[in-house]
């Protein structure tokens, strides 16, 4: 069963920009599905428009049943929402900041007392509960937020870039504890730029870049579209681009070649089926062009060479530098 049905979504800012443009699919019931992009190809207006915070342009957006345009209030019934800035409020305790959030869905200051002390052992914050949330560590913080979305057991979690600011250690045990929250039967709605993140987590993703859907699949089935292994051939830092467009096309003619990418800097990528018992290969058709790499490396494919084969570009995360704090009074309600 599809718990999300989006169809030709379009969302076109000021000055027509376009953010969203005409994407299509679907979220299975009991999956994480991954949306994986670099800043800015629309993963987080698209998100926004699915949790009713922003109105698309066009197209349809349908969340357990309900339209997101026509029916906002069921929707936010039925998920939970954190996104990339941190909205607890720092001069409360942890608890406090579970049960005003449970308050704010609706529940009875009983129920809410008795799911913030719940979720507080769930997220293993239990020993810190009374503690101001303003002295809690990155990782604690970010825990405290996503119990937050939880507070009222929606059947839909999205997370917008939730290990966005992690350290590594951090990042690995929130995985740990979403694919536990999965396992319990909450569907996850994950937007990612981290590669490793998508392959680790995500039952199916889709690739966005520049506001359209560049591949959809498992990430089985992506890697396994690639078709064969990378050789990436990394020529000296000054290499012109003339000399660069000579390699490609020396390597293009290699029989048997899948594709031929030519990246920033001074990189060209050739796939190859079975890759190991073609290198030698590669360096013979680069030797007799008379060129020397400064390095030749082979990989087996992975989700950046699909990212690659689709974008024509490596995926560049970009951190954010600090989470942002909210203090009592700028707090802003979840949708």
């Amino acid at each position: 069963m599809a718990l999300i049905e989006v169809r030709n979504l379009v969302k076109v800012y000021a000055k027509d920009v376009v953010a969203v443009d005409d994407i299509s699919f679907d979220v299975i019931e009991g999956e994480i599905f991954g949306f994986l992009g670099p800043n800015g190809a629309g993963k987080t207006t698209t998100i926004r428009v699915l949790v009713t915070r922003l109105e698309p342009t066009g197209g349809r957006a349908v969340v357990d049943g309900f339209e997101v345009t026509e029916a906002p209030t069921e929707v936010r019934r039925r998920i939970g929402y954190a996104a990339q800035f941190i909205g607890i409020d720092d001069d409360l305790t942890g608890r406090e900041n579970l049960i005003l959030q449970g308050r704010l869905h609706g529940l009875s200051a009983k129920a809410a007392a008795s799911e913030a002390d719940h979720l507080l052992g769930v997220i293993d914050l239990t020993q810190s509960a009374d503690r101001r949330a303003g002295t809690y560590s990155g990782g604690m913080r970010k825990r405290l937020d996503l119990a937050e979305a939880l507070v009222h057991r929606p059947r839909l979690l999205f997370l917008d870039e939730p290990t966005t600011g992690l350290d590594p250690q951090n990042r690995k045990a929130l995985w740990v504890y979403l694919r536990a929250l999965n396992d319990e039967g909450i569907t996850i709605f994950l937007t990612t730029q981290y590669l490793e993140e998508a392959d680790t987590l995500a039952d199916r993703l889709a690739i966005i870049d520049h506001g359209k859907l560049v591949a959809e699949g498992t990430p089985a089935e992506l890697k396994a579209g690639v078709g064969g292994d990378a050789i990436t051939v990394t020529l000296a830092p000054d290499a012109a681009e003339s000399e660069k467009a000579m390699v490609a096309e020396a390597l293009r003619s290699i029989g048997d070649v899948i594709d031929v990418q030519t990246l920033e800097g001074s990189v060209v990528v050739v796939y190859l089926a079975d890759g190991g018992s073609r290198i030698s290969e590669v360096v013979r058709t680069l030797d007799a062009k008379g060129v020397t790499p400064s390095r030749l490396a082979m990989s087996e494919p992975t989700l950046d060479e699909v990212f690659l084969q689709h974008t024509g570009e490596r995926l560049r995360v970009e951190e954010v530098k600090q989470q942002r704090r909210v203090g009592f009074g700028g707090r802003k309600r979840r949708s």
